[in-house]
């Protein structure tokens, strides 16, 4: 009965995932990712609190055991909370602009001290009612602070903070091996923690910051990291038409997909107008910004999926020395990866970040839906409005299958 119990929970829960995997989009893996963290962090602390309901009455708790149940509670709750804001952000739910207390890094740290103030609560007196109320404690505390911790981080640090809080579920995880003795567990929930950990240092280093500034730098009011409204020169309109001429002229192409691309669903266009002009001659690549998309390798997926040859997908690194000799670069749906002030301007918020060096080539071409819009971190953009920069708005795959179109005349 007990197996035939967890067998039907078992496949209740994979049903329901993928009955939720089933529905979701590519534009919406980021905030699916996030959902499902927040269920791993309310797991390790449903499992921590059964873990210590069950060894306190019977007088089994130890300071090992008490240190897990405490961590795992802990990082679980951070995790789910977290995890949510984060869930919001991405979704649109809640504002991508940062909101905290004030002090808030203090009030974090003294929260976070509660779980330390449990543990010891807990093994100076490991009864059933100080540890209850012990654990109570930490946990409210632990669901604060992630909540608190999140909704404080905004703009383009918001995927960050995704990576942060998949290392957190591992960590919380691996909390749970030593919780309840398990090997495989504590193995794959440090797999999960050193993963996480890695992949966030690689998106802070793509964006020249450190996690510690991400997570505990103050907000910013009025003295610097702010997108402040310029004025420019009026940008510059071209069509689908002359836009594919221009493609068709030009001895080297660079495109470089963003977010736009994934929400207009634009992956399998602009994967055949590539290869239409490969066919003709033409060096048709592609360059993919490490932070792209709402979460690392989304872009990478969809041009994969799309059937984009691996050898003509390039990195900044890659790419940028090329950018020079380059006579088009298209530019789809991308704005704070493709954006000079990271380099010409100190107060702007993305100041410092690595970007694609579009405004080098020859031409570029830009399918954006409006020019009202900004990229997530709330900056215009001034390689708009250069005099080498042509602007094609509208919905980025009925542009793409135009131009593809005209390709095929």
């Amino acid at each position: 009965a007990g197996l035939a119990g967890v067998g039907g929970i078992a496949a209740a829960g994979a049903g329901s995932g993928l009955a939720i995997a089933s529905r979701v989009g590519p534009t919406e893996l980021p905030q699916t990712v996030a959902g499902f963290h927040s269920l791993v962090g309310a797991a390790a602390v449903a499992t921590a609190v059964g873990e210590f309901l069950h060894l306190a009455p019977l007088g089994l708790l130890t300071p090992v055991s008490i240190g897990a149940i405490v961590a795992a509670t802990y990082l679980g709750a951070i995790t789910t909370t977290g995890s949510l804001v984060a869930f919001g952000k991405l979704n649109g739910a809640l504002g991508s602009a940062p909101v905290s207390l004030p002090k808030r890094n203090l009030v974090n740290a003294l929260l976070s001290a509660v779980s330390l103030w449990a543990a010891a609560r807990m093994m100076r007196s490991p009864t059933l009612a100080v540890g209850r109320a012990a654990l109570a404690a930490c946990t409210a505390a632990s669901l604060f602070v992630g909540a608190h911790a999140t909704l404080a981080i905004g703009g383009a640090d918001v995927p960050v903070v995704i990576t942060c809080l998949n290392s957190a579920s591992g960590w919380a995880l691996c909390a749970e091996g030593f919780m309840l003795s398990s090997t495989l567990l504590t193995t794959v929930g440090a797999l999960i923690g050193f993963s996480g950990a890695l992949l966030t240092q690689d998106m802070c280093v793509a964006m020249n910051r450190d996690i510690g500034s991400v997570l505990f730098k103050p907000l910013k009011t009025n003295e610097g990291g702010s997108c402040e409204v310029k004025s420019y020169a009026p940008h510059t309109e071209t069509s689908a038409d002359a836009l594919a001429e221009r493609l068709l002229s030009a001895k080297s192409v660079v495109v470089v997909p963003g977010y736009g691309l994934a929400v207009a669903k634009a992956q399998y266009a602009v994967a055949e107008i590539a290869s239409k002009l490969r066919a003709r001659g033409v060096k048709a690549q592609f360059a993919i910004h490490p932070v792209a998309g709402r979460m690392p390798g989304q872009l990478n997926v969809l041009l994969a999926e799309a059937g984009v040859p691996y050898d003509i997908v390039l990195e900044m690194e890659e790419i940028n020395d090329e950018l020079p000799e380059t006579d088009v670069v298209l530019v789809i749906g991308a704005s704070d990866t493709v954006n000079s002030d990271a380099e010409d301007d100190p107060g702007s918020a993305i100041a410092g970040m690595p970007v694609i060096r579009v405004w080098e080539a020859g031409n570029v071409c830009v399918l954006k839906r409006s020019m009202g819009s900004v990229g997530y971190a709330g900056c215009d953009n001034p390689v708009f409005y250069n005099e080498n920069t042509d602007m094609l708005l509208g919905d980025a795959k009925k542009t793409l299958d135009a131009i593809k179109a005209k390709l095929d005349d």
